[in-house]
């Protein structure tokens, strides 16, 4: 009998562990991967990145063509309704196929499968429902789940959190959004597409934490200018829900007069945080740090030899796309080869429309490390844009002003998430502004702006 039931047990089926149990199968190891939910995928393909897309994109399509967008360019429909059971199937199907699909690709791969969640039974050990299983290498990638709001109840008819968000069963008249980030902004829009009100309240004192400044003023008009309505500064000290309505009361974050605001439905958007309470870390002699992660090595490998750790669980941005990059790389340093991840380099996207893309730097974290030169080119200035009728939006590169290497690109636009691929192979590269403006893009493009932007941080656009 073996030694080990498997060369490597990957825990959890999100976007970092299935990619981490399919990498190592073709490297010509045995694998198994524990997963406790009833289809692979993880939060991303179930309930995140895949059916909030779905939602955002038939959104988008409806309020085009009742809102008369699609008029004015002479398509005429006549009487515009929502079928919102319809939207919903949609979004169901697209996350049965990409699930389907997995357990399709773990079959071709010989990935077992162990159905289960997993808790650690010693360093090498770890039992799944009914089953104890050893491993010669264990890859923790359980994800991240909604950080809970003291004092405020989900009860996902009401009050939901980004999971119930993609479920309501109507139109709220009023949605009340806590939370001024990607997936409040982004669920946020879905519903103000379609008829809600929308109030997205934010503690801080700009939307969208982490983006570069200029992104974050030239969004907030863009969401204004859509509908949607901010509170920022604002804390929320409670929610009351009575009769299938809710009160949430707020005050300003630095103090003063409370007020209350009514909404059919409130959406708790804070953040996430890592999932690590059942795998019994204690058996494995792990410990987690003051933010509950698990510290990893440059090579994913944890305190513990044999044990390694990626995506939501451990410290970076919680990005589907980092977690795949990281599974991909765990996989070749078990099999003895150098997987690597530049984690200077992690786009971050927003699927609002317009799209909202960074990579890099932003210019006040530039500034912080020295002089910098800026360009800026408005999309208003690109002609495919312009007979897109999507006017809204910048590129904006920063580089350094001695080596004129590009240190962050911020892009708002309708193909912003697209286009950010570009600036990050760029950087990848090394690239200087220079290189960019004097690499042949396309005409018409979205994409142009970025070589016009370029341009434009040695002061030579062309269009503007």
């Amino acid at each position: 009998m073996a030694e080990y039931d498997f060369d490597v047990l990957v825990i959890g089926a999100g976007p970092g562990g299935y990619v981490a149990a399919i990498r190592a199968a073709q490297l010509g190891l045995k694998v198994a991967c524990a997963e406790g939910r009833e289809t692979l995928g993880g939060t991303c393909l179930n309930v995140g990145c895949i059916p909030s897309k779905a939602l955002l994109h038939a959104s988008e399509l409806f309020e085009e063509a009742a809102g008369g967008a699609l008029a004015k360019l002479g398509v005429k429909l006549g009487s515009v309704e929502l079928d919102l059971d319809a939207m919903h199937a949609q979004r169901k199907d697209a996350v049965k196929g990409l699930t389907g699909g997995i357990e399709f690709l773990f079959k071709k791969n010989k990935v077992e499968w162990l159905k289960g969640y997993a808790a650690f039974t010693g360093k090498d050990s770890v039992k799944v429902g009914d089953r104890e299983v050893r491993a010669k290498n264990i890859v923790i990638a359980t994800g991240s789940s909604v950080t809970p709001l003291p004092g405020v109840e989900i009860d996902q008819q009401v009050v939901v959190d980004s999971t119930g968000a993609l479920e309501l069963a109507k139109v709220p008249g009023h949605l009340v959004v806590i939370g001024g980030g990607v997936i409040g902004l982004e669920l946020g829009s879905v519903w103000r597409r379609v008829g809600a009100k929308v109030t997205v309240v934010e503690f801080l004192d700009q939307i969208l934490p982490g983006f570069d400044g200029d992104v974050r003023k030239e969004s907030a008009k863009l969401f204004k200018k859509q509908g949607i309505e901010f509170k920022t500064g604002t804390k929320v000290t409670g929610v009351a829900v009575n009769g299938g309505k809710a009160t949430v009361t707020v005050e300003p974050a630095k103090g003063g007069e409370a007020e209350t605001i009514e909404a059919d439905n409130v959406l708790v958007a804070i953040g996430r945080r890592p999932n690590t309470s059942g795998l019994n870390l204690e058996a494995a002699g792990l410990s987690l740090n003051n933010r509950g992660q698990i510290e990893t090595d440059h090579d994913f490998a944890t305190s513990v030899s044999g044990i390694w750790a990626i995506g939501d669980v451990i410290p970076g941005p919680m990005l589907a796309h980092k977690a795949e990059d990281e599974g991909i790389a765990v996989a070749e340093n078990i099999a003895g080869l150098t997987g690597i991840v530049n984690h200077d380099l992690i786009p971050s996207v927003v699927y609002t429309m317009p799209e909202i893309a960074g990579v890099g730097l932003t210019e006040e974290a530039a500034k912080e490390k020295g002089e910098v030169k800026v360009g800026k080119f408005p999309m208003a200035g690109n002609s495919r844009a312009k007979t897109n009728h999507e006017p809204d939006g910048f590129v904006k590169i920063i580089a350094d002003a001695k080596t004129d290497r590009v240190l962050g690109v911020w892009i708002i636009t309708s193909v912003a998430g697209t286009m950010i691929a570009q600036a990050t192979q760029a950087m990848e590269f090394g690239a200087t502004s220079e290189d960019i403006a004097y690499t042949c893009h396309a005409h018409p493009t979205h994409s142009e702006a970025i070589k016009e932007a370029a341009m434009a941080v040695t002061g030579k656009p062309i269009h503007v």
